[in-house]
């Protein structure tokens, strides 16, 4: 019976079907479809919209202008994003750091301040960040949304030289460099028999980098379904980029050339307006080399591979039949979004234009009728007696001119009173409305002297701080929606791709950074600068601060348990910092990193020195005398040992004398106690010198 049952069981999974992985043409239908569908609803009305605002930006004529009326064009949208951007910019960019990563733990401590230093030097060093971030803010406040893609790129750098004059020896370290190419141009053997060669060298070397890139919201696109950008079925990217561009991506020539041409996005109404009026609508390149092609790179979730899993995919496609010439599985896509007035379960929201657009054509209806009220005023029109009246001297405006006319009253003037004056009031009426919906009034962009004369420092405190209120709202959902993931996504791909160490210039200090240790999963906090008060105010509280930590260290000593050296450096870098100064560093330094400096020997006393020069003079001549002595001492003993020897052979000669002369014996004991005597007194005499000369006497 059991055995039946797995039987069964096997016989049912056998009737499942089986997933397969999806064909070429099958993944190019798919995204081929997400792409047109995007690209259709994108120039269905948001490109109308997006070039319309472009032209309210420049101040271009609406189209309903009427020959000899008043044609201004007011500059409200234009007016709005030139006072927003200064303080928007200004609270990115006050700072020395636009964001932190805070550690996971506290073995992490070292790693998050590296990377804190190392991913801002990315940013602003390595992308100009300051120039990136003013044109996706710019493209945020105009056209709903600004866009920044990030990636890595392995750029190659490759040098060539011609080199004379080498060795055998020369071509083995040269082999030896994986990063050398080398060619032989010639070969010759020199007078001592060692060959010589002219070479061409190429060294190339790979420089990855992350690159970012503010992009034009015509060139990306988005599933028309999407909800949020970071979650959309389809985000791309599609352009218009050169075949030598593509070749060097690594795709094939004849492949990339095949689909040169034209693209409709030359045509796209946004890039249209964006251009100015005498610039060239078309790009028509003669060398093959520089032909544009279209290439699309989308970021989709599809199910390519059959385990029923949609992942996310890299899909580059080229020319207008979207071929597909790259496919990757990918963790993440490239690209973060600004947008200043978000909408809620959408992710296109408003731009700060889409709430001035009609003011502006308002209040350029109001100026161009009341300019021409003035106008008719000043000018008024002429009623002539036709037939009586010289016509050319009627439409001679010049002043004084005379006007010929065969009867009196045969030319008269229309007088039209100047309305204008009301019309004050109504532009007034639409600055005000202005500055309620966007939140820049006078006092953002620099207070009317006018309305400081009746106005207490608080009330115009107030009167700025509410002015900043929308401003700092902008900057806070930028830097929570766009800053933050992009720092983050630049920090996952220096993790992912850099293998080996850098050397960089970080905080004046050059530093080797290897980000493979560290936590991809770090939070980041942007830096902006939106606390409450304006600068005065914080750098008061700065200094009621730092006077308590004086008044602390002062009475409880620099080790005490509430505010100590650190603490103290940290308030005073901080008011550096808030004053422009992007390196607190200059001026103080940090306790953690201080050493204390090595004692330096008192400078010697010029007397003391001659005094011990003549002392150390004294003590070696004390010492060549009794070296003297002591040599004077030895050869003495010297002399003493040949004396006794000779003595010896004296006593020896004469005893055999005396037994010569005499036949008999010799007291021999009384002559060498006699000679013993003797060399006792020389001995002691020799003892007395060399104890004088041991002392130094």
């Amino acid at each position: 019976m059991y055995k039946n049952d797995i039987e069964q069981e096997l016989e049912d999974l056998s009737d499942i079907p089986v997933p397969e992985k999806m064909t070429e043409d099958d993944l190019k239908g798919i995204v081929k479809s997400e792409v047109d569908d995007a690209i259709t609803w994108q120039e269905g009305w948001l490109s109308s919209e997006r070039a319309a605002l472009i032209d309210y930006y420049h101040g271009r004529p609406f189209g309903n202008e009427e020959a000899g009326r008043s044609q201004v064009v007011s500059t409200d949208i234009r007016d709005t994003i030139h006072a927003i951007m200064p303080p928007l910019m200004r609270i990115f960019f006050g700072g020395e750091s636009v964001v932190e990563f805070t550690p996971n733990g506290p073995e992490d401590e070292a790693h998050a301040k590296q990377a804190t230093e190392y991913i801002n030097y990315i940013f602003q060093n390595d992308n100009n960040g300051f120039k990136l971030a003013y044109e996706a803010f710019k493209d945020a406040l105009l056209l709903k949304t600004g866009i920044i893609k990030y990636w890595w790129e392995d750029d190659l750098d490759v040098s060539t030289w011609d080199l004379t004059g080498l060795g055998d020896d020369d071509l083995a370290v040269l082999s030896a460099d994986p990063e050398v190419e080398f060619s032989i141009d010639s070969q010759s053997v020199d007078e001592f028999g060692q060959n010589v060669y002219a070479l061409t060298v190429t060294r190339t070397r790979s420089n990855g980098r992350v690159k970012l890139a503010s992009v034009p919201p015509e060139e990306f696109i988005v599933s028309p379904r999407a909800t949020d950008v970071r979650t959309a079925p389809m985000v791309g990217h599609r352009r218009q980029a050169t075949v030598s561009e593509l070749v060097e991506m690594g795709y094939d020539y004849d492949e990339v050339l095949e689909h040169a041409g034209s693209d409709k996005l030359e045509t796209s109404q946004e890039r249209e307006a964006r251009r100015l009026d005498n610039q060239e609508p078309f790009y028509d390149a003669k060398d093959d080399a520089m032909k544009l092609v279209s290439y699309v790179e989308a970021y989709m979730y599809v199910d390519y591979n059959g385990d029923g899993v949609a992942e996310l995919r890299k899909i580059c496609m080229i020319g207008s039949a979207c071929d597909i010439v790259a496919n990757e599985e990918i963790a993440f896509h490239p690209f973060v979004d600004l947008c200043p007035d978000p909408e809620p379960h959408t992710w296109l929201g408003n731009g700060v234009a889409d709430v001035v657009d009609d003011i502006q054509r308002i209040k350029s209806m109001i100026m161009r009728n009341m300019l021409d009220s003035l106008a008719l005023s000043t000018t008024p029109r002429m009623t002539v007696v036709e037939g009586q009246v010289n016509l050319d001297d009627v439409l001679n405006t010049e002043i004084g001119a005379i006007i010929r006319q065969r009867n009196p009253g045969a030319v008269q003037a229309l007088e039209t009173p100047f309305v204008g004056q009301h019309a004050f009031t109504a532009l007034q009426y639409m600055d005000d409305l202005r500055e309620n919906r966007t939140g820049i009034t006078k006092a953002a962009v620099g207070l009317d002297p006018d309305a400081l004369q009746s106005t207490t420092k608080a009330g115009v405190a107030a009167t700025i701080t509410a002015a900043h209120e929308r401003v700092e709202l902008i900057a806070r959902i930028f830097a929570e929606c766009g800053i933050g993931p992009l720092f983050t996504g630049i920090l996952k791909l220096v993790i992912m791709h850099q293998d080996a160490p850098r050397t960089v210039r970080l905080r004046n200090e050059w530093q080797d950074v290897d980000p493979r240790a560290w936590d991809a999963t770090m939070d980041v906090t942007v830096n902006v600068g939106l606390g409450t008060g304006d600068l005065d105010t914080k750098m008061q509280f700065l200094s009621m601060i730092a006077q308590k930590q004086e008044s602390i260290i002062g009475s409880m000593g620099p080790d005490n348990p509430v505010s100590g050296l650190a603490q103290y450096r940290n308030t005073l870098a901080s008011m550096a910092e808030m004053m422009g100064f992007r390196n607190p560093g200059k001026f103080f330094t940090d306790p953690a990193n201080w050493q204390p400096p090595q004692q330096q020997p008192p400078a010697p006393d010029p007397n003391l020195i001659i005094a011990e020069a003549e002392a150390m003079k004294a003590q070696a001549e004390i010492q060549n005398d009794a070296a003297r002595l002591a040599l004077d001492r030895e050869e003495m003993l010297r002399k003493d040992d040949l004396e006794r020897d000779k003595l010896d052979a004296e006593i020896a000669l004469k005893a055999a004398e005396i037994r010569a002369k005499h036949q008999g014996e010799v007291d021999v004991a009384q002559i060498k106690a006699d000679i013993e005597r003797q060399r006792s007194q020389d001995s002691a005499d020799a003892q007395i010198i060399g104890s004088l000369a041991g002392r130094g006497l």
